[in-house]
């Protein structure tokens, strides 16, 4: 088979590249990760060449080209079945892929006031309105999902629709936005899973810095 290549942006920041990187790592896929760092204003011009939409992530693999995290994510489950990159029952398959398109397509409020940032240190912030709103749905749905499953992940073993809250699970603890032990539980089962651990060394590794998402 010929190889996998992720191409993401930094580390720190870049929320969509995380998504279908702790995916894949979770799942033990090998893939070859290139980082091009967002130093410029809206991105870098070297997104250009390597994606059709001049942004990331993008997988390689061949001559193929797979954009958009969710995308991404699908594409490498069906490429790899026996990862289970998703729950293994049908009916979780199904609240998996529903819990992750709510997340890319709502908490807009969320997401535009608390930038990811892995080596932000945990402080509040003036919250827009709307902000909790998103957290309180956010942990409703992390609180039920894991009531039903018994954790430590929202389906029991850790899959694409965990990898899709990645992010929001840095937002959440750096900006400091919850207090309920069950949804601090779950923070803290993601922030220990080896793929997130891995992650997080080569975010503090980097150098960068993108001034409108160190909120």
């Amino acid at each position: 088979m010929e190889k996998l290549t992720l191409y993401i942006g930094n580390k720190n920041y870049s929320s969509w590249s995380f998504r279908p990187w702790i995916a894949m790592t979770a799942a033990g896929i090998s893939f070859e990760d290139v980082v091009i760092p967002f130093d410029f204003p809206a991105g870098n011009p070297k997104f250009k060449p390597i994606s059709p939409t001049g942004k990331v992530p993008v997988l390689h693999h061949g001559d193929l080209r797979v954009w958009e995290s969710l995308a991404i994510i699908e594409y490498v489950a069906e490429l790899f079945p026996e990862k289970r990159v998703w729950p293994k029952a049908a009916a979780d398959r199904a609240v998996a892929r529903s819990i992750s398109v709510e997340m890319l397509a709502g908490f807009t409020a969320l997401r535009n006031a608390c930038p990811m940032n892995i080596r932000r240190p945990k402080r509040k912030i003036d919250l827009a309105e709307g902000v909790m709103d998103d957290v309180a749905r956010i942990s409703a749905i992390w609180g039920e999902l894991r009531a039903k499953s018994g954790g430590p992940f929202l389906f029991g073993e850790f899959s694409a629709a965990d990898a899709m809250f990645a992010p929001v699970v840095n937002r959440l603890d750096v900006y400091d936005l919850v207090t309920d032990a069950d949804t601090l539980a779950y923070i803290g089962a993601m922030k220990s899973h080896p793929a997130w651990l891995k992650w997080q060394e080569a975010a503090l590794a980097e150098t960068w810095i993108v001034p409108e998402d160190e909120a």
